[in-house]
């Protein structure tokens, strides 16, 4: 089995190859995982993402991060009896607002599906120490825009701002708030005040 690449490329088509998984065949010798199934780009810049196989506990995949020094393995799943889950975590990773990665195994967990006594997988959450975020909804918009903000314990929201200028917003609950995008407002990031500290978008609002 080949092992996979992690690569960037850019908009006129140059191709870089910055990681190349394990290729080796044997059962467990490829402790970094093989065959990746995707990459998420969280909040703070770095890239995330799962392998279907390999690993540091048999052959049941791994998450991992990847950035300027290489790639580090988050996390190796173990077999079928493992309750945390296992196999080919083929789904990639989400990033919730809470700062948590999510995902699904193929195998593994604590339930069993069939006659043949096989377990049925997890959901799995995975926490990497990165802070909660802002996610904005629509991305871009003009002056006068509506324009809904998701996140986490958003229920006590003192301030909203578009790249520092001062926004009308509205609570809808504890996880949404409806914000008008500003006069003078310039792209750049959304900032979110909360008692707990300020919340910053995790990509730049575009003022059109």
């Amino acid at each position: 089995m080949s092992g996979g690449t992690v690569f960037r490329i850019t908009p006129g088509g140059m191709l870089t190859t910055l990681y190349r998984f394990c290729s080796q065949g044997v059962y467990g010798n490829c402790t970094d995982g093989q065959a990746p199934s995707g990459l998420v780009q969280a909040a703070n810049g770095d890239l995330y993402g799962t392998t279907r196989f390999g690993g540091a506990i048999g052959d049941n995949g791994t998450v991992f991060t990847i950035g300027p020094s290489g790639l580090t393995t988050l996390h190796s799943f173990c077999g079928a009896e493992c309750t945390h889950g296992a196999w080919f975590p083929s789904a990639g990773l989400a990033q919730a607002t809470n700062g948590d990665f999510y995902g699904v195994t193929g195998d593994g967990g604590e339930e069993q599906c069939d006659d043949h006594r096989r377990t049925c997988g997890t959901v799995f959450s995975l926490s990497v120490g990165a802070g909660p975020f802002v996610k904005i909804l629509p991305a871009l918009g003009p002056v006068g825009a509506a324009v809904n903000i998701l996140g986490t314990d958003l229920a006590a929201t003192t301030s909203v701002a578009f790249n520092g200028t001062v926004a009308a917003f509205e609570i809808v609950s504890a996880t949404e708030i409806t914000a008008t995008v500003p006069a003078g407002a310039t792209t750049g990031k959304v900032q979110v005040v909360t008692p707990s500290g300020t919340l910053t978008s995790n990509v730049l609002f575009q003022v059109k």
